[in-house]
């Protein structure tokens, strides 16, 4: 039964939690599984030594082909109503922990699995391996996991129509040079290029970065874009009274002073 089977990998390396989308087809997104993204999203944020959350999918042809199309025809208009509300909870728990996540693009990035993408803070695609685009529309339907909201954040509001209402697939490099992707990699293997995901995160874990200050920078941008300039102001103070009061802060400007490299502990 689809219960048993564990849909997520969760493992941690150095301080980064990866998540990995597991189901075949195409690491297509099922009630059980947001259920399970939605859990490991909560260990990842209580888990201290959890810095740094990477997103992948499992294989090598996708990232994510976005909801399991056989479980929608089965289901009926109430259940796919609270399907998607849960998933749209999921990704909003994702977008707002205080942690930096990257989704590591690795394969096909479409529909569903182009609006998990884009919840995480920074998309980095390995070069020729997949599309992206949200095709939702030849299917009598629209993005509904944050698709129509986070795409017209990311592009501009016109952009995002045609790209939705066309339901056309697009490159990696389409997605970069209008800031759906932040960086391209070219690699041999999967492997080689997940191995450049893990070190690139690790930069921004202890000692090479203040991981908190990472984490609420983060926060600072994903919740203050949402509210009024003021209030985004009086949230910017909140979070950085808190680093004020971190070990981290206090070492960052110690070293400053005595002109040496800061040696972080994320705390």
């Amino acid at each position: 039964m689809e219960a048993t089977q564990t849909l997520v990998n969760s493992s941690l390396r150095n301080g980064v939690r990866t998540l990995e989308l597991n189901f075949d087809p195409g690491n297509c997104y099922t009630h059980e599984m947001m259920k399970q993204l939605d859990a490991a999203i909560l260990e990842a944020r209580f888990d201290e030594a959890t810095q740094v959350i990477v997103l992948r999918g499992a294989g090598e042809k996708f990232f994510c082909a976005g909801a399991d199309i056989n479980m929608l025809k089965k289901a009926d208009p109430t259940f796919k109503y609270y399907f998607c509300l849960h998933a749209n909870e999921t990704l909003n728990r994702l977008e707002q922990t205080p942690k930096l996540v990257i989704a590591a693009l690795n394969g096909h990035t479409v529909g569903g699995g182009l609006e998990i993408a884009m919840a995480a803070d920074l998309r980095i695609a390995r070069q020729g391996a997949g599309k992206v685009g949200l095709p939702e529309v030849t299917l009598g339907v629209l993005p509904g996991t944050g698709g129509t909201q986070r795409l017209a954040r990311l592009v501009n509001k016109s952009k995002a129509i045609e790209l939705m209402v066309t339901g056309n697939v697009f490159s990696f490099e389409d997605a970069a040079a209008m800031g759906l992707v932040n960086q391209i990699w070219k690699t041999e293997t999967t492997q080689e290029f997940m191995d450049k995901v893990q070190a690139y995160a690790e930069q921004f874990c202890a000692p090479n970065k203040a991981s908190r200050a990472v984490g609420r920078i983060k926060r600072a941008v994903q919740s203050g874009a949402e509210i009024p300039f003021e209030s985004a102001l009086a949230v910017e103070r909140e979070l950085q009274q808190l680093l004020f009061q971190s070990d981290d802060a206090k070492e960052g400007i110690a070293a400053n002073q005595e002109k040496r490299v800061p040696k972080f502990k994320g705390k």
